[in-house]
């Protein structure tokens, strides 16, 4: 059953679309295959074993820690998101770690060195797969911009339209978001404190432009966001 899984979840990722039906049965005689609840750690950088994660359902969040133990939440990892090791160079990481967000996850995972020979062996996918990466990298260098060179406020908004283009419901103007996030992990993101979150979320609902929960944050017109 999970070998069916896995060509199933292998075959649908655009990065392995360049690969034949005999090809991706073979890759998935090395991928791992998990599922994981809201909470658990599904890596930490540190590890001796190198992996490369494919996040097939829910979100994971990749959180950072400083020296002094303060912890940033890089990214969020999203269906169809590749996260662990990407730039194939193993001492090349922060410590990090990814934790599950949603109530629950599916994760595909390579070990690095099987990866590494697949890419060797198949120069469309290295093409396929530098491309997604380099994609990736881009946004989290812009998303870095965005902390170093906007406000709380504008960066919160941001961070709001970006969530809703990837993920909200669209009605119309309005957009439905399943809020998986708490206001203490927003003010992560955004690199602010979660008392300046909240005073920034109530000045969105006296403007009408959002409503918040914790279940659903709804944007009414994600034109004036």
């Amino acid at each position: 059953m999970y070998e069916d899984l896995k060509y199933w979840y292998l075959r649908d990722h655009k990065l392995f679309r360049v690969l034949s039906f005999e090809q991706i049965k073979q890759l998935c005689i090395i991928t791992g295959f998990k599922k994981a609840i809201k909470g658990e750690v599904i890596y930490f950088s540190s590890s001796s074993i190198s992996r490369i994660f494919l996040l097939k359902k829910g979100n994971i969040k990749i959180v950072t820690v400083d020296e002094e133990g303060n912890e940033t939440i890089k990214d969020i990892i999203q269906k169809g998101d590749l996260f662990g090791e990407l730039t194939l160079e193993r001492d090349n990481l922060e410590n990090e770690y990814a934790k599950v967000l949603s109530d629950k996850v599916v994760i595909c995972s390579f070990l690095l060195s099987d990866f590494e020979n697949l890419l060797l062996q198949n120069p469309k996918l290295a093409l396929s797969y530098t491309k997604f990466v380099g994609l990736k990298m881009k946004r989290i260098k812009n998303n870095y911009s965005n902390l170093i060179f906007k406000d709380a406020k504008t960066r919160l908004i941001q961070f709001l339209r970006d969530w809703g283009e990837k993920e909200g419901m669209l009605t119309g103007n309005t957009i439905a978001i399943k809020n998986y996030l708490t206001q203490n992990e927003i003010a992560q993101v955004i690199c602010t404190s979660r008392q300046t979150v909240i005073q920034l979320i109530k000045e969105l609902e006296i403007d009408q432009i959002i409503n918040y929960s914790r279940k659903e944050i709804v944007i009414h017109n994600i034109t004036k966001l």
